[in-house]
């Protein structure tokens, strides 16, 4: 977890570490030791170890007065409650209370060291994670997939494009290119009866949810989401009222987001 959350960190195995492995302690670095008992023989070679070189130590156990805990700068000491397991012998209520402890103690680094939502996203750049950090540009529609039309254009027109691009909705742009509408199929619904005398801008809906470009891929699922809409067209970061691409909800379940 302090890895994953921006804080370099590696695991030492205390069975290996009196082998040879305690040249991977430096005296820079900060030792955290885990052990219900305190008393674990195995934790002895390292913690000298680091005490000699001036390594700061984290003790979490059940029992502060334990040799870890005499020996550790600090000492964060658990709650002495029973195990889970029917014979109160195999650690399971105490290693849960480790990982929650030491999860909070990475999350804290995480705060005080000011790693960004930007620096997390170059840390996860596999798997679901780094599919939700994705810019949306990745994966939307663009060029000539783009729906747009003019805001003179006839609805015959329009139907056209709407029908060509598959998207379930069209842009409206002005002279200048700018997105001043959509039409979606509930707007050629709610107009049916005048639908093929009336242009784009008869029949469009004024200021339409967008995006800017460069939004990560859950952030613009969640505005899908919370305005329960289709479609976001996403905009040029240099010019915010011209369109560059469209995300439609398909592309979230093609990423396997739902």
């Amino acid at each position: 977890t302090f890895a994953s959350t921006g804080t370099p960190a590696i695991f030492i195995h205390p069975g290996e570490a009196a082998h040879g492995d305690l040249g991977m302690l430096l005296a820079d670095d900060l030792l955290i030791v885990l052990s219900n008992s305190g008393a674990t023989p195995e934790l002895r070679p390292i913690m000298h170890y680091a005490d000699r070189l001036g390594c700061p130590i984290i003790g979490i156990t059940a029992q502060r007065h334990s040799p870890m805990g005499q020996i550790a700068t600090t000492c964060l000491t658990l709650p002495n409650v029973r195990e889970a397991c029917p014979v109160d012998i195999s650690p399971t209520t105490s290693t849960t209370l480790m990982l929650a402890l030491g999860d909070a103690l990475a999350v804290a680094a995480m705060s005080v060291r000011g790693i960004s939502r930007e620096q997390l996203e170059l840390l996860h750049p596999g798997g679901a994670i780094g599919t939700r950090l994705l810019p949306v540009n990745e994966i939307m529609h663009a060029g000539d997939q783009l729906p747009l039309v003019a805001a003179t254009a006839p609805m015959r027109e329009v139907l056209v494009t709407m029908t060509e691009k598959s998207l379930g909705i069209a842009g409206v742009t002005d002279e200048a290119g700018r997105l001043v509408g959509t039409i979606t199929d509930g707007d050629l619904r709610r107009n049916i009866d005048r639908l093929l005398m009336s242009s784009a801008a008869d029949v469009m809906t004024l200021h339409p949810k967008t995006i800017p470009d460069g939004t990560y891929v859950e952030d613009a699922r969640a505005i899908l989401a919370a305005n329960r809409i289709t479609s976001l067209f996403v905009m040029d970061h240099a010019a915010p009222e011209k369109p560059i691409g469209l995300v439609h909800i398909h592309d979230f379940s093609r990423l396997g987001l739902t």
